[in-house]
């Protein structure tokens, strides 16, 4: 697509400012985190969900409250203990005019988890699933290993795929655009990796027709550019509005914000991984420890003591976070009502290292991306700040994402910053992927950058996944959720809130998950 001039994308801008003025069919929109593939199951991460989103569809999805609701399945229903019955939407087709039927559905469980080289696998959301029948072309059963009540959560997670189209796909085929073929709103003109994604509406989509016939999906890592696009008229629509330019969007007229609280945690995961020396880890001469003090919960605690996330929140979030010592906001399902956040305390914090062995501290190095998060890397200065108060020397290390997430995933490193969107709204996502013992064969902790392992933990989080009763289920998450963060196995930091700046003249649906998503903007009526 050709790109327009500069005085040409002014005046457009002047235009869809003006009263009355119709809107062009072209939605030009920035983002904040790069899209690391178009494969919709190859890395679990939020940005690549939203791409996902605009080209595939699920069984179940969730709306802009992370409640379930249906998408490609009109209905569902356990049928026995084990076994859950879909009735899949008739008149499904995928782009390249296929039809969608249960041996699709069969087909995309079976993939999942045989994707290589994910760095962070979708195979935690069909673990449960033992064997998938076809009762017929519109009809299928999912066989799971007793009760399993969370089977319509887990399945809004998979895009479904086409079996014919989609027969021994690689990774680089849907990067090119070759394979990304869905049944969505949207379908791919063009995709250069970490920059642009264009798309081209799918007329023949079964849900509501998307506003714009064609779309601009650039990604913009850095904050002062992205909100700079947006004044400038290079983009209608920005999300991660940088904290810094809230309150002067909040005054400019061309502009308005569109605004929801978060299920973004961002947190801190450590190495439990090494009983002895950890990389990142060295006493007050640099030598290496003898052992890794990242074991001793009395050092967790006292590295989590020494955070001041209050003061996270006002001074360098601005107030676009909610501090958190848990995984989800108060009020979700499966959250821990009474849980406070305390205030700092040093001198605690210090009497727990001494406790455990280290009167004098040690060294260490944070690191964290400085391109993913809002205001990431300033946060892990801030936090280096306050462990070197409680005589935990730290520097601190800020990197691309891309690199970042590399070396995370390869458990190459000691202390880390890191975020997780529980898009289901509930704490079974964060607990099996950041919390759960690693686990292949099950599915667990595929985020679990740390390697923390809780035999009690993953227990109770196991009798939860059996567990048919609501209120029976939520008192067993609490357990479980009590129990990891008793033991320090990552270290909350706050829940971000959801920001995004549009130009006047569009309307958008904010959304809990934080995903952006074309369909979800519109001409204001």
């Amino acid at each position: 697509m050709k790109k327009m001039k500069s005085a040409a994308v002014a005046a457009a801008f002047s235009a869809l400012l003006a009263p009355g003025a119709v809107g062009a069919q072209t939605l030009n929109l920035a983002v904040g985190a790069p899209v690391t593939s178009l494969d919709p199951h190859y890395h679990a991460l939020s940005p690549n969900y939203a791409v996902a989103d605009m080209l595939f569809d699920s069984l179940t999805a969730f709306d802009s409250q992370a409640r379930v609701q249906s998408r490609l399945a009109l209905s569902w229903q356990p049928v026995a203990e084990n076994v859950w019955e879909f009735k899949l939407r008739p008149g499904i087709k995928f782009h390249n005019g296929n039809d969608f039927t249960a041996e699709d559905v069969a087909f995309t469980i079976a993939r999942v988890p045989t994707v290589p080289n994910s760095p962070s696998s979708y195979g935690i959301y069909t673990r449960a699933i033992q064997r998938v029948e076809v009762v017929d072309p519109l009809t299928v059963r999912f066989h799971t290993n007793g009760a399993y009540p969370l089977l319509p959560v887990d399945l809004a997670q998979i895009q479904m795929l086409d079996s014919e189209t989609h027969a021994n796909p690689l990774t680089e085929e849907f990067n090119s655009g070759k394979l990304a073929i869905g049944t969505g709103p949207f379908r791919v003109t063009s995709h250069r990796q970490g920059e642009r994604i264009e798309y081209a509406r799918n007329d023949a989509y079964f849900g509501d027709r998307p506003h714009w016939q064609r779309v601009n999906y650039r990604m913009i890592t850095n904050d002062a550019a992205r909100t700079a696009a947006l004044l400038s008229g290079d983009v209608d629509f920005i999300d991660q509005v940088p904290t810094s330019d809230i309150a002067k969007l909040r005054g400019d007229q061309r502009v308005q914000l569109s605004e929801a609280d978060g299920l973004r945690l961002i947190f801190l995961a450590l190495d439990h991984s090494r009983e002895t020396s950890s990389p990142f880890t060295t006493d007050n001469d640099g030598k290496p420890l003898e052992r890794n003090p990242l074991r001793d919960v009395r050092v967790r605690r006292a590295l989590s003591m020494a955070i001041d996330r209050q003061a996270i929140t006002d001074r360098v979030m601005e107030g676009a976070s909610l501090p958190s010592t848990q995984l989800l906001p108060p009020t979700a399902f499966g959250a821990l009502p009474d849980r406070r956040v305390g205030r700092a305390d040093a001198d605690a914090a210090k009497r727990l290292l001494a406790e455990a062995g280290y009167p004098q501290g040690f060294r260490i190095t944070l690191h964290g991306p400085n391109d993913r998060y809002m205001n990431d890397a300033r946060i892990i200065q801030a936090i280096g700040q306050m462990w070197t108060r409680i005589g935990v020397r730290t520097a601190v290390e800020g990197q691309p994402w891309a690199t970042f997430v590399a070396r995370a995933g390869r458990q190459e490193l000691s202390a880390m910053l890191v975020g997780w969107g529980t898009s289901s709204g509930e704490p079974t996502s964060p607990l099996r992927s950041l919390l759960a013992t690693y686990n292949t064969q099950r599915g667990w902790g595929g985020s679990n950058r740390g390697r923390y392992s809780n035999p009690a933990m993953d227990a109770k989080l196991d009798e939860a996944l059996r567990t048919l009763d609501d209120a029976r289920r939520e008192a067993l998450l609490r357990e479980a959720t009590t129990l990891a963060m008793d033991d320090v196995g990552i270290i909350p930091i706050h829940i971000q809130k959801n920001i995004w700046a549009m130009r006047r003249g569009l309307q958008h649906e904010a959304r809990a998950d934080e995903l952006t998503r074309a369909q979800d903007i519109r001409p204001a009526p």
